[in-house]
């Protein structure tokens, strides 16, 4: 790495610094991160929006639930696999691999409902089955990375800087979350049926997975990059299991129990707006001197929803993680947490509550610029994890780190199904909710900060 991201001492901590930042990075780290940031497009285009169309293709709430255990299982093992096959075949045909295979996977949703039910050996598969054959493919390329974005950042970063690392990395990154959700709103309002329009959307996110694909491939240099070569089997997990450093234990808990709470939920944000309230937004804006009309179906409406969540959280990541060398780690680490842990209830219950003073669809909006505030500790929870970590180990300690927590993650989208489907909404949401705070209380009390943030 030639530059440091944050190696300027002035105190510019806004979005703008951050891109500053961010495009200080080494050419290779840029690329690989700008290919990042087309599949973020893709996945944040679609992946939001899946069980909905899941629904629409006839899946019940349950079925909603194993779809988003189903990603957790892929979320938890492939990055291993992911590293055997870097170490054979090397880092550049690795991500072209993992590319492609995405890209496959958005054209597979895309097909589902050509496709439809099938009768296989006197067995009917429904349509919706085609969903979970999908995500196998389109989880492909996040299998590699993750613990070398970690590394790369703490091996380019002072210690005492490290939230702030990350904040230049993550707000480039999450532009795609922004951007994502709110052109699938666009396309989703080019047909009223909703199983069409969704499909213009991932015909858009095929041709963003086959863009990134050739871009990284073609500029990606690999040659001085041993990413590929940390792969060790399944006696370096258990080594790394036992080395991990014990300031982390906290964390790893109370990071669990926030992670289980939101994945009961997660899948079932869409239907919430789309099913549970049913509401769209219908309002006349002025802007500049001139009125506009908007109708918005509740579909559309969920997109522009997430673009304000996004708003918020680029807004407030880089403050935060400026706040953080004041403060502390710790405290942003916690309100992070906060937001992720009583989101549930507050999106669940929360547009009721505040009817009195907000119409339906302007509560919506304000719930979701709540939780757009999660993201703020999010600079500061990765400098929490990677920062104890030997300066050659980061990329170790984090993919140890985040193997244990999504393993016992795994089953908790299925368990929020099975309530959402067989006892209620709102009884899935307030013990979410309940699971979120305690998490968050147990980091509060048993969490340590780390030593150059003190």
């Amino acid at each position: 790495m030639s530059q440091d991201p944050s190696a300027d001492d002035t105190d510019e901590s806004g979005a703008l610094d951050t891109f500053r930042r961010f495009f200080a990075l080494e050419r290779d780290v840029l690329v690989l991160s700008l290919a990042m940031f087309t599949f973020s497009l893709g996945f944040q285009m679609t992946s939001r929006y899946l069980p909905e169309y899941m629904a629409a293709l006839g899946a019940s709430g349950f079925v909603v639930g194993l779809y988003g255990t189903a990603g957790n299982v892929i979320g938890a093992v492939y990055p291993y696999p992911g590293g055997a096959v870097s170490d054979r075949i090397g880092s550049r045909y690795a991500l072209t691999l993992f590319g492609l295979l995405s890209t496959l996977g958005f054209v597979v949703w895309l097909v589902a409902p050509s496709v439809g039910a099938l009768s296989v050996g006197g067995v009917t598969v429904p349509p919706w089955a085609w969903i979970f054959v999908g995500l196998v493919l389109a989880q492909a390329w996040k299998s590699f990375g993750l613990g070398a974005t970690f590394a790369v950042v703490k091996q380019a970063t002072d210690p005492s800087k490290l939230a702030a690392g990350f904040a230049s990395t993550e707000t480039f990154r999450r532009t795609a979350f922004l951007v994502g959700p709110v052109l699938a709103a666009v396309l989703i309002g080019f047909h009223p049926a909703f199983t069409v329009s969704f499909r213009y959307v991932l015909a858009v996110a095929v041709v963003f997975g086959a863009v990134g694909t050739l871009v990284q491939h073609v500029l990606y240099d690999a040659s001085e990059d041993s990413f590929g070569g940390s792969f060790e089997g399944l006696d370096r997990i258990r080594t790394d299991l036992r080395e991990m450093p014990d300031t982390l234990r906290p964390l790893l808990i109370g990071d669990t129990l926030v992670r289980f709470a939101n994945g009961m939920v997660y899948v079932f944000f869409v239907l919430v707006i789309t099913q549970f309230y049913d509401v769209g937004f219908d309002a006349t804006l002025a802007l500049g001197g001139f009125s506009y009309a908007v109708d918005l179906s509740p579909e559309a409406f969920f997109g522009y929803l997430l673009g304000v969540e996004m708003l918020v959280a680029l807004a407030t990541m880089a403050p935060a993680a400026k706040l953080a060398e004041r403060v502390g780690l710790k405290p942003i680490v916690a309100l992070g947490f906060l937001v992720y842990g009583t989101f549930p209830v507050v999106l669940i219950a929360g547009p009721e509550a505040l009817e009195p003073v907000l119409s339906l669809q302007w509560a919506m909006v304000l719930v979701f610029a709540f939780s757009g505030l999660r993201f703020a500790g999010l600079p500061s929870h990765k400098a929490l994890i990677v920062g104890p970590a030997e300066r050659d180990a980061g990329g170790r300690v984090t993919g140890t780190y985040y193997l244990l927590r999504n393993t016992v993650v795994i089953p908790s989208a299925a368990i929020g199904g099975y309530l959402w489907d067989f006892v209620s909404p709102e009884v899935a949401f307030t013990i979410a909710a309940v699971i979120g705070v305690v998490g968050t209380g147990y980091f509060l009390v048993f969490g340590e900060e780390f030593e150059a943030y003190r």
